[in-house]
């Protein structure tokens, strides 16, 4: 009877060896394909962001060149309206765009009848005038002297030299005259176009001329928005954290502390900025569209992410630690502020700056408060009006003008370094100054 139980179990055996085989088979087979599918999403993910980078940089990139004409120009005083002996200050009162008009009018005598010179006098920048009458002020020796100086074109003008108007359209369809495509040709012919870095974008504010637009305002506005959140988010978030962490009694109540604090990190920014209408503009009238308002409003959203990187950086150093200093004598207090703190900085600082890098990415609570206002003046200190550079995407991106599409894209360019910098930062913090217990 044993015999044939034998053999009969070998087909049986062999038969688990092959279905084992298949079913391994099949296991590393579907291993590989959830491989594929995992580099696929990362290569799709990659390619997007390639894409979507490309893009803004395709279109930020003319942003960063403009164009100039030189003029030769006759300070005259009669035609600047003034007299010789007048004082620096009455020379924002000069007339310099006749100063501008009797140049282009001497190099394209052809224009004399009305329409004609409104089309050739549109050609220059409506601040050409005032920037030259800055320079008399600058220099008001250059009264009654005759010289030669680079002015910058209209953002139309602009935009022909960079190949985004096509000339081959219809009159009708295109910003342009035809009378304004052949002067232009006709002053680059006379190599009196200029092309330049546009070093205005970062020196300027905002403007309702493309042209002029700057983003130097927006990123003061921004600096100072961020300090004031730093210097609330920062201490108030860090104790938060070491009290919760270190000396608050479990219960009922800290338990319900935690949880609000934890939802209070998922709870849309717009809702900050509701908050901060409410209270900070409503109940307390402080003024709109300043940094100081801003910045407390950010730093209310940015407070539960320092909380939440400050108690995991805490919780990351070891019981041992607290163990030993209390074992030599060390006070509670001392422990948390010589020992505990120290050690658990590098994960404080880097969640302070990720937090920084969101709130400084934030457009809806600032829009909350008003700080959406159209500011020229660079503000200078946190209680003067100003906007904050994604406000600043924010109202470029909704102008009609098609010169400032380009303008946005080299913003969004600009804020993107900065979030990538404040990342970069807070990685390298913590790769240098990170202990492994």
């Amino acid at each position: 009877m044993t015999e044939p139980r034998a053999a009969d179990a070998r087909p049986n055996t062999l038969r688990r060896t092959r279905a084992g085989k298949q079913s391994l088979a099949r296991r590393y087979a579907a291993e590989r394909r959830f491989r594929s599918y995992g580099l696929l999403a990362i290569g799709f993910a990659l390619l997007s962001l390639a894409l979507l980078l490309g893009s803004i940089i395709h279109r930020g990139l003319p942003a960063f060149i403009h164009h100039e004409v030189r003029l030769e120009l006759h300070f005259d005083p009669v035609l600047l309206g003034i007299e010789r002996a007048t004082a620096p200050e009455a020379f924002a009162f000069a007339d310099c765009e006749a100063l501008l008009r009797a140049s282009l009018q001497s190099f394209f005598p052809e224009a004399r009848e009305r329409r004609a010179r409104r089309e050739l006098f549109a050609l220059l920048s409506a601040g050409a005038g005032f920037e030259l009458c800055a320079t008399l002020a600058a220099q008001p020796a250059l009264l009654g002297s005759r010289g030669a100086r680079s002015l910058p074109l209209s953002s139309d003008a602009d935009r022909y030299f960079k190949g985004e108007v096509n000339a081959a359209l219809p009159e009708s369809e295109r910003r342009l005259s035809d009378r304004q495509l052949a002067w232009l040709d006709a002053l680059a012919a006379a190599g009196r176009i200029e092309r330049r870095f546009a070093m205005r974008f970062f020196t300027g504010g905002d403007s309702r001329e493309p042209e002029l637009a700057g983003v130097l305002g927006a990123l003061v506005g921004s600096f100072w928005t961020l300090l004031v959140t730093l210097l609330l988010s920062f201490p108030v978030g860090v104790a938060a954290a070491v009290y919760l962490e270190e000396f608050a009694p479990k219960g009922r109540l800290i338990d319900l502390v935690e949880v609000n604090i934890n939802n209070l990190a998922a709870v849309p920014s717009i809702v900050f900025g509701l908050l901060g209408l409410a209270v900070f503009l409503n109940f307390f009238g402080l003024p709109r569209s300043v940094p100081l308002v801003g910045g407390m409003v950010l730093a209310l959203m940015t407070l539960p992410t320092v909380i939440i990187a400050s108690r995991s950086a805490l919780l990351a150093v070891p019981p041992s630690i607290r163990e030993a200093a209390l074992g030599v004598g060390a006070s509670p207090l001392q422990v948390v502020m010589h020992h505990v703190l120290p050690l658990a900085l590098p994960g404080i600082l880097t969640g302070a700056i990720i937090g920084m890098a969101r709130a400084l990415g934030e457009t809806a609570p600032l829009l909350m408060i008003g700080m959406v206002a159209f500011i020229v003046d660079i503000p200078g200190g946190p209680l003067e009006p100003a906007s904050a550079l994604p406000v600043q995407v924010f109202l470029w991106a909704d102008s009609p003008e098609r010169a400032f599409e380009a303008r946005t894209s080299a913003a969004i360019l600009l804020l993107l370094t900065f979030l990538v910098a404040m990342n970069l930062t807070a990685v390298l913090l913590r790769s240098r100054f990170e202990r492994r217990y």
